[in-house]
């Protein structure tokens, strides 16, 4: 009995300090947030600061295009997690349940292509959306994901662990593949869809690289981007480039927490067939 509570009582103490390992950085970023500009760097270091402000998230407001930026980043992160958690389980569904030539060879070559750094593919995506004139555009930003081939594997593997007497139940009552997949498998793949969704937004939300890239102009900006230029070569509001970090981070957390069930029950579930 005593080991089984001294090995309880050493996994909670874990826990516990892992969660303020993780949660650290993001109680350090609200409290400088909240904290006026010449008080960031006295020292000792106050984790609650003696003077509470919320001028930092209204100056935010005021002096940025932080609506702007807000709205770009909502357009092209829900209309890429629209797209991905269609587009990603009707090839899933396709690869997991239809028998077509090929099958086998276009889900590997799918898989291979995870081998490539995405880094490598900055410059050739470049190239082409230039061609059609598509930099520093919502379609240039937003078409490269549209799909990713994690979302389609995760969504194959979920695919593959509902029953196929379900499927050959609908085919002897009429149902064509896209029936099935619309009314029987999406229903019941709510966990799938909402990792799918979960991993999708949390990406779109966060980009960096590749908007920095693509856009030329502060009204295409999305928010990460758009609080970058907070910092220069001699000066960094830390304050109010916390705040703006604060902001950024909420939607993303909001979601995870509302959709945390479905999420880890569809991590879970994909890992396992039939």
């Amino acid at each position: 009995m005593k080991k089984i509570r001294l090995s309880k009582i050493f996994f909670w103490l874990l826990l516990v300090g892992m969660t303020f390992i993780y949660m650290g950085p993001f109680l350090f970023s609200l409290s400088i947030s909240l904290n006026a500009e010449q008080d960031v760097f006295q020292w000792p270091i106050k984790l609650i600061p003696q003077k509470w402000t919320f001028k930092n998230y209204i100056q935010i407001w005021e002096d940025l295009p932080f609506g702007r930026w807000l709205t770009n980043s909502l357009i092209i992160s829900i209309i890429q997690t629209i797209s991905n958690v269609f587009f990603s389980s009707l090839a899933g569904f396709a690869f997991a349940r239809l028998r077509f030539p090929g099958r086998n060879f276009f889900f590997s070559l799918f898989m291979a292509s995870l081998m490539i750094p995405g880094i490598i593919l900055l410059i050739p995506k470049f190239i082409v959306l230039n061609e059609f004139h598509l930099i520093n555009t919502y379609s240039g930003i937003i078409l490269p994901g549209l799909v990713s081939v994690v979302n389609i594997f995760l969504m194959k593997q979920f695919f593959e662990t509902i029953p196929k007497a379900l499927e050959e139940a609908a085919l002897i009552d009429g149902c064509s593949y896209f029936k099935i997949y619309w009314k029987i498998f999406l229903p019941i793949s709510k966990p799938a869809l909402a990792a799918v969704a979960i991993y999708t937004f949390q990406g779109s939300w966060n980009e960096f690289m590749w908007t920095v890239i693509v856009t030329t102009t502060s009204d295409m900006f999305t928010l990460p981007v758009g609080m970058n230029f907070l910092k220069n070569e001699f000066l960094v509001n830390w304050p109010l480039l916390m705040a703006g970090t604060i902001l950024i981070s909420l939607p993303t957390l909001v979601i995870f927490i509302v959709f945390q069930r479905y999420f880890v029950q569809g991590v879970g579930t994909s890992g396992l067939k039939e």
